[in-house]
């Protein structure tokens, strides 16, 4: 099993900074105009002379209540005893444009993120995207942003309504026009949202607007029926591909004897877990997967938990699948970059985040980590309290995800070693599995 663990981030210090003393402490900064004092009242020692600046620290000694407030700026060398508390931009801003803020948290939110839809769905789509994160701002919030963006919404699907449907085939262009019915005039679409924004109850605007994003989804499902690019033509013809989505649902055994505990429902020694994997982004590993499950190749497979992460077997004892080359496809590009590595330190984000609770992976091939196991899966079991800046794993772009949890995320944890994959079984998506020409 090659499953490593990625050296740590080193994550860039603000520069910009406040600092915030009480007539108790012993040391105080001082800014007037261009000239920086330090005094230590230890010592009373000043490394700046100057009558004026002696009877300023005169007078504040004198007074009865600080505490003093101070911003330091840039590469003083003073700030580093300062607290370590980031000036600006402000609370607002720095809520809505932390990097925390723009990775998916739900493997519903990575998946809808990574559909192929044409320009004017993803531009409806980014619109209210942008609300998920309006909401996040504490205290007050920007109604009047939020009712601009869903009134932008609304004029994108209602004046190029055509070119929407358009790009639909002609078998499900029926049933397109109903959904694109729905998401303006029904009652998960575009004019509740507005009502909700318009009454300013936050609660109700998440609500509505979760209902919305479903309904752009499906509309975006139905304008993707196979995949925007074209594979390299050796990939093509030596492996297997999933040209759109598929679910696999697994039935989940105790080893021990013991029960799962699923929330809402009974105890029992058998849980079901259901995954969605997403071939637009990662036909190959999706493809390679998909074959396995309908060959029953992980029935009876025992489970293992790690570092966090709930892993396969190696499956050597196995007619195992084929070791695919490693597969990711960075943000904003349109193919999946082919035994290649993205660098989080600069910026490279992949379309499927491994920093989502539930992700699917494969681990890495025994023989070189250009490629991914042939057999050997993994859930990543995030958690951002062992994560790096922006709330990203160490591990992020350095392994093939291809699926996410979207039932049973509470089963996951309650999975011990010894466990037991009675069956996997794939219940939608075996259309779109391309299988390699036998030479």
């Amino acid at each position: 099993m090659a499953f490593p663990l990625s050296p740590s981030f080193n994550p860039s210090i603000a520069r910009n900074r406040i600092a915030c003393f009480s007539k108790k402490q012993h040391r105080h900064v001082i800014t007037k105009d261009t000239e920086v004092v330090v005094v230590d009242r230890d010592t009373e020692r000043a490394t700046s002379a100057g009558a004026m600046l002696k009877r300023i620290m005169k007078r504040l000694r004198s007074v009865a209540v600080v505490p003093i407030v101070i911003a330091s700026v840039q590469i003083s060398a003073l700030v580093a005893p300062l607290v370590d508390y980031v000036a600006s931009p402000g609370a607002a801003e720095a809520v809505l444009y932390s990097p925390d803020t723009k990775v998916p948290r739900t493997g519903e939110v990575a998946l809808r993120k990574a559909i192929p839809a044409n320009a004017n769905m993803k531009a409806i789509q980014d619109t209210l995207e942008d609300i998920s994160y309006l909401l996040r701002i504490p205290q007050r919030k920007p109604y009047g942003t939020m009712e601009g963006n869903v009134k932008k919404a609304l004029k994108i699907a209602v004046d190029e309504k055509n070119s929407i449907l358009a790009s639909i085939p002609a078998e499900l262009k029926e049933r397109a026009s109903l959904v694109h019915a729905s998401l303006i005039e029904g009652k998960g679409g575009l004019q509740t949202l507005l009502q909700s924004i318009k009454e300013q109850d936050a609660d109700k605007v998440s609500v509505n607007l979760a209902s919305t994003l479903d309904t752009v989804a499906e509309l975006e499902l139905l304008q993707a029926p196979g995949l925007s690019f074209l594979l390299p033509e050796q990939y093509a013809q030596q492996y297997p591909r999933l040209s759109g989505r598929g679910t696999v649902a697994f039935t989940i055994e105790k080893g021990d004897g013991s029960t799962f505990s699923p929330v809402g429902g009974e105890q029992k020694n058998t849980a079901t877990i259901q995954v969605v994997i997403d071939g637009y982004s990662a036909p190959l590993t999706a493809g390679n997967f998909a074959k396995l499950v309908m060959d029953g190749a992980y029935n009876g497979t025992k489970l293992n938990c790690i570092n966090q992460a709930v892993i396969s077997d190696n499956g050597v004892d196995k007619n195992t699948g084929y070791s695919v080359p490693l597969e990711i496809m960075p943000s904003g590009q349109f193919e999946p970059l082919y035994k290649t590595t993205l660098s989080v330190q600069d910026g490279e984000l992949p379309v499927l985040p491994l920093s989502v609770y539930g992700a699917l992976a494969m681990a890495h091939s025994e023989a070189s980590d250009e490629y991914s196991s042939p057999y050997q899966f993994f859930f990543y079991l995030y958690d951002k309290r062992s994560a790096g800046l922006g709330g990203i794993s160490f591990d992020e772009g350095q392994f093939s995800v291809f699926g996410y949890t979207t039932a049973g995320r509470d089963i996951l944890p309650q999975i011990k070693t010894g466990d037991v994959i009675r069956s996997a079984k794939l219940i939608e998506g075996q259309d779109r599995l391309v299988l390699p020409k036998e030479s």
